[in-house]
């Protein structure tokens, strides 16, 4: 059975005992403190990525700064163990037809092996109103995605009380994203030219709502989506995973299922499951992780349960007795806290584990036997190997194993798929790698 595992404040998932574990939720992410993030943010008035980048008071500049500000306190805090970064580029688009300085706003925790191992939690904190060029009226962007912003301030006041792990992890604050996905891109293409090896993007985007449109109250729930297919992957790629059976068990799948995990551990008793939605997105819309995984990153999108879109993308008004926008009074801050927790529980179990094997393959065609091959990943002491039925979902663990390869007596690979995680000497466990034919070129 599934077990979590709690060293010296290390989360870690591995298998162990029979009796399945659970820990108990941070106590660290604070409702009010959530709450006053958000008020702060919705302060600025607008944080349209088209307005202004130079008022002390209004717009998506003094927004950036404010955050900017709290990441410094917080590395201040810790004695210097982040460091706050902006990334800046000029760019355009259908949205920004004339072209405009877009700035993420980083805060960074060096990792034990620097870039070859980055996890990255993100949030987008500019916002919006119903016309979508329109730069000069109040866009509160409370839970869109002020929501989303706070827990990334959150996560980084709590993570960076915990001892330095294996992945670097890097906080980020993302502008643009409602104007077409620009800060999220200038993020990917960044990692990319500096050759950072992203092992998780969690996307945090509208996760602080439990009341939907038609008034249905969703509180112990919160969606993940995540990519079957690569975005990233060449048609020999595709064709490979096709042919293997592989489309449920890309690494952004993985991911999310890994994030289940965590979930059901950390809330045995369903306050805050993870759903899994297997689509990128939501359906016909698109978030922040979306360049992450076009590049080849594994990213998931954390959002609430049931949405309420008269909240999102909405001018300030009432109409036949519904009132419409983005506000504070309409979110629920007791459950971001929640998600709250489960990025922090999640990111710091990816961090503290090894990254998973690039790839793993089988063989075994007209045999009764699998073999298992994969890539040795950096830091890994050990691997474990799974099985499951072609008809199942949840993988079942065979063996740890100390090399590269493995056979699998009695195993026929016609019925089964194979997954490999990494494992290092603490016990703290990556995602699993589907196992399947390698690309034909």
């Amino acid at each position: 059975m599934k077990k979590l595992h709690v060293l010296a404040g290390i989360i870690a998932i591995g298998f162990a005992s029979p009796a399945t574990a659970h820990i108990s939720p941070p106590s660290n992410p604070k409702p009010e403190r959530l709450k006053a993030d958000v008020e702060k943010l919705v302060s600025f008035g607008t944080r349209h990525t088209l307005s202004s980048a130079t008022d002390p008071k209004r717009g998506i500049g003094a927004a950036r700064k404010w955050a900017q500000g709290e990441f410094e306190k917080i590395a201040k805090a810790c004695n210097g163990c982040l460091k706050a970064e902006l990334l800046e580029r000029n760019m355009s688009g259908p949205r920004i037809p004339n072209g405009v300085n877009i700035v993420d706003v980083l805060a960074i925790k060096p990792g034990k092996m620097g870039w070859d191992h980055v996890i990255i939690i993100a949030g987008h904190i500019d916002s919006r109103v119903s016309d979508v060029m329109d730069f000069t009226k109040d866009a509160p962007g409370a839970n869109d995605d002020g929501s989303g912003s706070a827990l990334v301030i959150e996560a980084a006041r709590i993570m960076a009380q915990q001892p330095q792990k294996e992945a670097t992890i890097v906080f980020a604050l993302l502008s643009g994203e409602e104007q077409g996905l620009m800060g999220g891109r200038l993020l990917a293409e960044t990692a990319k030219e500096r050759g950072w090896k992203v092992s998780a993007m969690l996307n945090n985007d509208i996760v602080g709502g439990t009341v939907g449109t038609d008034g249905r109250k969703v509180d112990n729930v919160v969606r993940v989506f995540s990519e079957g297919i690569r975005a990233s992957e060449d048609l020999a790629g595709q064709m490979a995973r096709r042919n293997s059976g592989g489309e449920d068990d890309g690494p952004s799948r993985a991911l999310m299922r890994y994030a289940d995990k965590v979930a059901a551990m950390t809330y045995p008793d369903v306050t805050l499951d993870v759903f899994g939605v297997r689509r990128p997105d939501r359906f016909a819309r698109g978030g922040d992780h979306l360049p992450s995984l076009e590049l080849g990153f594994p990213a998931i999108r954390y959002t609430v349960g049931v949405e309420n879109y008269n909240h999102q993308h909405q001018d300030l008004r009432t109409e036949n007795g519904i009132e419409y926008g983005d506000t504070v009074d309409k979110m629920d801050f007791g459950y971001l806290a929640k998600v709250t927790a489960l990025n922090v529980l999640t990111a710091t179990a990816l961090a503290e584990a090894p990254p998973a094997p690039t790839s793993a393959t089988l063989g075994g065609a007209v045999t009764s036997d699998t073999t298992v091959k994969w890539d040795a990943a950096l830091g890994a002491q050990r691997y474990r190997v799974y099985q499951r039925r072609a008809d199942a979902q949840d993988w079942t663990f065979v063996r740890d194993v100390d090399g590269t390869e493995t056979v699998l007596e009695g195993l026929i690979v016609d019925d089964h798929f194979v997954g490999v995680s990494s494992v290092n000497a603490k016990g703290a466990e990556s995602t699993i790698t589907f196992a399947g034919l390698p690309p034909r070129r």
